[in-house]
């Protein structure tokens, strides 16, 4: 994966099996953490680099 991430759409899950937590911890989560989310339709959708950038601001 690129420095920064993409621009590239995850799903909750694809989130959740990054993080390694599950999708329902992601989606109450996800505010407190401050990752930003996008609303695609009624879909809840992360941008690759925004979950990038959480984990090297906290993890990195």
């Amino acid at each position: 994966m690129s420095l920064g991430g993409s621009n590239r759409l995850l799903t909750p899950e694809e989130v959740a099996d990054w993080l390694k937590v599950s999708e329902i911890t992601v989606k109450n989560k996800y505010r407190t953490w401050g990752i930003k989310a996008q609303k695609v339709g009624r879909l809840l959708r992360f941008r690759e680099r925004d979950i990038v950038a959480y984990l090297e601001d906290n993890y990195g």
